[in-house]
């Protein structure tokens, strides 16, 4: 088959040069490139490979970047990037200094916002519609891709009410209709959308869309360039906002994707290509512990239910809904929802359980604070793939939640540093009836036990050596770093204790008095420094008039690129060498 066609459309005009009996052979080549590469690097496979054939036409009707092209979620836009000047770099995609996963404004001309968060695109696209019509710009079209259960969130929906009022706007909806987010859409949309392509009737009769004052056409074969084309320019020549449903095949054209039950492969890691198999050995993740002691939990605790926002089996959820299927609740990609429902659970005498990316919690920060804290209510959030997440980027680190705890008055939060404490933490957290509770841990191998030397109140001491020099105080999944650091302090003839507060907000009771037997304290935490974990401790240590030097490190108060784990925390200074360094600058 080779790659000529591939490289003779470097552009999206290239593509427009093409006569229509190529397409089906782009589309081939396209759906290679992506086999080939995302199982190579990891990624959004399943998503893309559905997308091929309404990328292309998108790129033949409209004039990208003239006419605004939106992509939600962002993370199927594989294809557009290879249609608009980015074959070439393709292989550094999700790499540190290669190609984003997501549409990256710094990436090119004709992305023209870096999303991954769903739901956002139809907001987007009302926006920039008015303010074309504000200003005065004429025959420039906005056409939000909107696929892959993003229609299910509550933005979504606030969008739509909107465009309704304004049906004249030059707004084109291309709802890619693949039946799931990672798993089948969920609730009433997902019944409508199935009724709409089981209808006899072309269009459908009862659609909500006409019904909120739109237009709508469809369905269309998503996997018809030309149907979609014709689709497409019908949409441009009505004159009103209009939705064209396209239905579509996740992971289409790829044997094992298309056989995947679960997710279609949705996001994978590395695997071989022809098989569709794991090209890297198994591990224990923390996500994989959580899951399994959670199991325990429920065979122990009737009362404990749990939530997820179309991240069921990627937030663990996957082994506890195969054993309690009724008291599990999948509420598609409505984190707001998801913790006020769980509000009403705990005050109907449930302890509800919400797991979640730690990167999503910002969206439910008002519920979280609003609905559950100020009603004391015993609702636990699991924070997923909390701190850095490597190759997903900016959007995706988890890097924000540790200040939102600490924000949330009566609210518990602790991080597990080694998969023995997960356990011990989890049951802690469902065993609290009296406010809300949270974990967070990272995506990322579990790695082996960090046993404690001792006990102080609630705290585990983790290294002691020499005289009380300096105090490191290590949240989570930095205790083993801390540990290496102490020992190269300690190598100095300085002495040097290392502390787990294990629950780290609100900053344990005898923080300070242990502080104070010290001549300086580090605090060292995968989150942003500012308004985290070691401000809290700072403003502790403060309150109770204990003067010694504190030193903060985490993660730089910015957005971080995409990369590798390893590489980004190392560029953040989160490594032993560091630390040390640090902990000699408090004396």
């Amino acid at each position: 088959m080779g790659a000529n066609l591939m490289e003779r459309v470097s552009s999206p005009e290239a593509l427009r040069a093409l006569p229509v009996d190529a397409l089906p052979t782009l589309a081939e080549q396209l759906r290679q490139v992506l086999i080939q590469q995302v199982c190579r690097s990891g990624g959004h496979l399943g998503p893309n490979l559905g997308m091929v054939e309404i990328t292309i036409a998108l790129h033949r009707v409209f004039d990208s970047p003239w006419d605004t092209l939106l992509f939600d979620t962002g993370h199927q836009a594989y294809v557009h990037k290879l249609l608009t000047g980015r074959y070439d770099g393709f292989a550094s995609l999700r790499t540190r200094g290669g190609l984003s996963g997501y549409p990256d404004r710094r990436e090119s001309v004709h992305d023209h916002i870096g999303n991954s968060h769903a739901s956002t695109a139809l907001s987007y696209a009302e926006g920039i519609a008015k303010g074309y019509r504000i200003t005065g710009v004429d025959q420039r079209w906005v056409v939000a891709v909107v696929g892959d259960g993003s229609l299910t969130g509550g933005m979504a929906w606030e969008a739509l009410n909107n465009l309704g009022a304004s049906p004249d706007l030059p707004v084109v909806i291309v709802l890619n209709d693949n039946g799931r987010s990672y798993a089948p859409t969920v609730g009433g949309l997902g019944v409508h959308l199935q009724n709409l392509r089981n209808s006899d009737q072309h269009p459908p009769q009862a659609d909500l869309f006409t019904r909120l004052g739109l237009s709508y056409l469809g369905p269309v074969d998503g996997h018809d360039t030309v149907a979609v084309e014709d689709a497409l320019i019908r949409a441009c020549r009505s004159g009103r906002t209009t939705v064209v449903h396209c239905v579509t095949r996740k992971g289409n054209g790829y044997r094992p994707a298309m056989e995947h039950e679960a997710d279609q492969m949705h996001a994978i890691g590395p695997i071989d290509p022809a098989t569709g198999k794991s090209s890297v050995p198994g591990e224990t993740t923390w996500t994989k512990v959580f899951g399994e002691e959670l199991c325990e939990l429920g065979a122990e605790r009737p009362d404990l239910v749990c939530l997820s926002a179309a991240m069921l089996l990627p937030a663990g959820l996957g082994p506890f809904a195969q054993r309690y299927p009724d008291r599990v609740f999948d509420v598609g990609i409505a984190e707001q929802h998801a913790l006020t429902s769980a509000a009403g659970l705990a005050m109907a005498g449930l302890h509800p359980l919400v797991a979640v990316y730690s990167t999503f919690l910002n969206r439910a920060f008002d519920q979280l604070l609003m609905d559950v804290a100020l009603h004391d209510l015993p609702v636990t959030v699991i924070l997923d793939r909390a701190g850095i997440t490597g190759p997903d980027g900016p959007s995706h680190h988890g890097m924000w939640d540790l200040p939102l705890l600490c924000l949330v008055p009566g609210l518990r939060a602790a991080a597990p540093r080694d998969p023995h404490q997960l356990r011990q933490l989890l049951r802690e957290a469902v065993g609290h009836h009296s406010g809300p509770t949270a974990l967070r841990f990272p995506k990322a191998s579990a790695g082996d036990p960090v046993p404690a030397l001792e006990q102080v109140g609630q705290m585990d001491i983790l290294y002691r050596s020499g005289p009380t020099d300096v105090l490191l105080v290590a949240i989570g999944t930095c205790a083993p770093v801390c540990i290496e650091a102490a020992g190269i302090v300690a190598r100095q003839g300085v002495g040097v204790t290392v502390v787990d507060p294990r629950w780290f907000s609100p900053v344990p009771q005898m923080l300070p008095d242990l502080a104070a037997a010290h001549r300086g304290v580090v605090t060292v935490e995968e989150g942003v420094e500012t308004g985290g974990a070691g401000a809290a401790i700072t403003h502790a240590l403060s309150a109770a008039q204990v003067r010694v030097p504190v030193r903060m490190v985490g993660l730089p108060d910015t957005f971080i690129e995409h990369g590798a784990r390893e590489e980004l925390l190392a560029a953040a200074g989160l490594t032993a060498e560091h630390i040390a360094e640090c902990a000699l600058e408090t004396l």
